[in-house]
């Protein structure tokens, strides 16, 4: 068996299991050591598979979220509401990006989950002397949300249009996130 092979059988024993699997459980069910388990965990995880690690054994995280790419537009002092709108709805924030005719995708990760976590980034950058990433491109940017279900992608998409936020793609840009 090859270490694809074995990936694919870890992932379907944890998908069987009812209960955490030890590291040691799946080495001696594939014949491998513990290490190499724990490496390809950690080659799973890079390719975003959920894996969890508890202290009886490896859990996979059976609800996968959905994720759509937002593009928006908006002024600084918005940028609190943009973010509540989403989180409020369901979602959490990934990333922050934008597409620059000369640079590409210069992206920069938030992973924001509550208002708190909001309120500490917002602060952040209050206190320094770093500006959002929007105003590279003249406040168009784009957000990678995750929720646990389309509806509540839809619901975020929705809001965020009535807020006037929802930006049109440019015909420079390289994909059409919508479709």
């Amino acid at each position: 068996m090859n270490g694809e092979e074995r990936r694919n059988q870890i992932i379907h024993i944890l998908q069987s299991s009812c209960e955490p699997v030890s590291g040691v459980a799946l080495a001696k069910q594939l014949n491998v050591s513990r290490q190499v388990i724990v490496q390809d965990i950690a080659l799973l995880r890079a390719k975003d598979t959920r894996i969890h690690s508890t202290n009886r054994g490896y859990v996979l995280d059976k609800q996968q979220e959905v994720s759509r790419v937002f593009k928006v537009i908006h002024t600084e002092a918005q940028t609190r509401t943009e973010l509540e709108t989403i989180i409020d709805l369901g979602g959490w924030v990934k990333d922050v990006f934008v597409y620059h005719k000369a640079y590409g995708v210069i992206r920069g990760e938030l992973n924001l989950h509550s208002r708190y976590e909001i309120e500490h980034y917002i602060g952040e950058l209050q206190s320094g002397k770093s500006s959002l990433l929007m105003n590279v491109t003249s406040g168009y940017h784009y957000h990678t949300v995750f929720a646990n279900d389309a509806a509540v992608l839809d619901r975020i998409q929705e809001a965020l249009a009535s807020l006037g936020f929802l930006a049109k793609l440019q015909e420079y840009e390289p994909v059409d996130f919508w479709n």
